[in-house]
């Protein structure tokens, strides 16, 4: 069902390692931690959240490498510390994953991307995304291939490519880990998934970590949703679109789209201070202005479905864990809130 511009795969299995169980129990220790639904979590479900900062992100980045991660889809995973990984040693890293690939391949695995004669790896460091010197640079993989029958002279094409990261990431957690441990626990990955398998595994044998998928709540949904709107005044985002999911039978999708003065006005009518964080309160407010508004026109209870999906020219999330920044402005306000969600979804 659409209703547009109204007024107003396979995980890979996860691993327990010792060493990763004795810095979640020194973390306990430090930090008298409890267990939350089978999950230790140091990261606490915010009640409120920075206001976001228009902000050049390109005058602290390298241009060439923010072109890399904005304007993609990406697929979202979350990843525990990572054991004795060295960003100085990302040469021998390039070179130990290329070979693991090669016979991976070699051994009979389908990699899904064509005929290739060979696969080149490149990692590298993000600098300037790191908000606070407990954040770990971000490191940026891409896999190169050439097809069997290019030509000689033909470059090789990026494959695959993925990127580990950490804005903004808890302090009380970030400190408590081990010194031989490095924290990168948000994974944002595109290309086949059969490549996207090899590094997780080569990964997991390497640094003793594990991968879990990182799917979008409903909640999550929301506060993208009310961050995106918030950045209006200052950028044009266009739109806002969101997509509920309805528990009916079969179940019926309802797309929404709200002109952005509109959708602006609703939020600036919920702020209580523009100077002040932004409040959970307010989020709920936000959308609940929005299900009312909906429900006035069409008779359809948008409370009783779930948030699947979330756009505007700003970017998009959809619920089973997908990602695309559009523009670089704000995007360690969405990293940030990406980072929170990787931390909570850590097992022990």
């Amino acid at each position: 069902m659409d209703i547009v511009k109204t007024p107003l795969n396979n995980v890979l299995a996860q691993r327990r390692s010792k060493s990763y169980r004795r810095s979640m129990r020194s973390c306990v220790e430090a930090t008298n931690l409890g267990y939350t639904s089978g999950h230790l979590t140091v990261l606490r479900i915010p009640r409120s959240r920075r206001t976001p900062k228009s902000r050049d992100i390109t005058k602290q980045v390298d241009p060439d490498q923010v072109a890399l991660l904005v304007r993609k889809e990406w697929e979202l995973s979350y990843v525990t510390p990572l054991y004795q990984f060295r960003h100085t040693q990302l040469k021998s890293y390039s070179k130990h994953l290329s070979a693991f690939i090669v016979s991976e391949k070699q051994q009979g695995l389908a990699i899904e991307v064509g005929q290739e004669l060979g696969f080149k790896v490149n990692f590298s460091v993000v600098l300037g995304l790191a908000e606070t010197d407990e954040d770990a640079e971000t490191v940026f993989i891409q896999i190169l291939s050439r097809q069997a029958f290019a030509a000689k002279d033909d470059a090789q094409k990026v494959v695959w490519s993925g990127w580990l990261t950490c804005v903004n990431g808890d302090l009380e957690f970030l400190r408590s880990l081990p010194s031989e441990f490095v924290s990168l626990p948000l994974l944002c990955t595109r290309g086949p998934e059969s490549l996207t398998v090899l590094v997780k595994s080569w990964f997991e044998k390497t640094f003793d970590c594990c991968f879990g998928p990182l799917g979008i709540n409903s909640a999550n949904l929301q506060w993208l949703a009310a961050l995106w709107i918030g950045c209006h005044p200052t950028i044009n985002i266009q739109y806002l679109k969101l997509v509920w999911t309805l528990p009916t039978l079969p179940p019926m999708d309802v797309k929404y789209t709200i002109h952005p003065q509109d959708a602006w006005e609703l939020w600036d009518s919920v702020r209580q201070d523009d100077t002040t964080d932004v409040s959970i309160e307010e989020v709920t407010r936000f959308i609940k202005g929005l299900q009312s508004h909906f429900f006035r026109h069409f008779r359809i209870e948008l409370s009783a479905g779930s948030l699947k999906q979330v756009s505007t020219a700003l970017g998009s999330s959809h619920h089973s864990g997908k990602i695309k920044i559009a523009s670089p402005t704000y995007i360690t306000t969405i990293l940030q809130l990406l980072t929170e969600c990787a931390l909570l979804k850590m097992p022990i």
